[in-house]
């Protein structure tokens, strides 16, 4: 039987990259799919290719009534919600130290990395309980777990997903809530590759890795493991998929 049979996942960012890998594999997986992006055009074909019902909605993880009311459409569409996977975000090349770094980055790494992670937890853990219990998966990073010098913009809002991701498995344990994060390394989506190939700190990072570059299958892999109720005992945690960097 299909892993996510009967489950119905709400994925932000789902238009390209990871998220996009997840969808699809969530609908290969039996489950229904709502594609959350603000870009309208890569989140349909990120529907069109997932199948089994896969809707895309234009969502701003940003704009609490944005978000809020594509997870209340998806619930409506499908009658509950069993999976929130805030996987929007993500860094530019104006990241620096806390000294050099441009306010204006930081503030759009926060905005969109961890409030948008917020938002989207304000919102989808109450249908989460109201089908009787779920699974959060948040997006963290390896830079949240070890020392990656001129990311501080990026690693701070990774960091607070993490902490939100630990304390609000505690708060809802007794609803059946769980909440993980998943924490990469840099992973080979076209932004990503981008970024790597002008930073030579990122350079130096992807050149680390012990069993080769990650990509975006490797990470919807994870996700589909905290999706699925064989993770039923697994909550609170920051599990690195990172070819082994952390370590190294």
């Amino acid at each position: 039987m299909p892993r996510l049979a009967g489950k119905v996942a709400f994925i932000t960012g789902a238009g390209t990259g990871i998220g996009r890998a997840t969808a699809i594999l969530f609908a290969d997986e039996g489950a229904r799919v709502t594609v959350a992006d603000i870009d309208v055009a890569a989140g349909e074909e990120t529907a069109h290719l997932a199948g089994n019902e896969a809707i895309m909605l234009r969502a701003d993880v940003t704009d609490p009534d944005s978000l809020q009311a594509a997870i209340r459409t998806t619930v409506d569409k499908f009658g509950r919600l069993d999976v929130l996977h805030n996987n929007a975000g993500g860094s530019t090349a104006a990241d620096d130290t806390a000294v050099n770094a441009p306010l204006d980055e930081f503030w759009r790494a926060i905005k969109l990395d961890l409030y948008g992670t917020f938002l989207g937890c304000r919102f989808g853990i109450p249908e989460l309980i109201k089908a009787g219990g779920g699974s959060v998966i948040n997006m963290s990073s390896n830079v949240a777990l070890m020392g990656v010098a001129g990311r501080d913009c990026y690693t701070a809002a990774k960091g607070g997903v993490a902490a939100i991701t630990r304390s609000l498995a505690v708060a809802y344990a007794a609803q059946k809530v769980r909440v993980n994060a998943i924490a990469p390394s840099a992973t080979m989506t076209d932004r990503v590759r981008r970024l790597v190939a002008g930073n030579a700190a990122l350079t130096k990072l992807a050149d680390s890795h012990l069993l080769g570059l990650i990509e975006p299958g490797d990470i919807a892999n994870m996700a589909l493991y905290l999706a699925s109720d064989e993770s039923r005992m697994v909550t609170g945690q920051v599990l690195p998929v990172d070819s082994g960097v952390t370590i190294s």
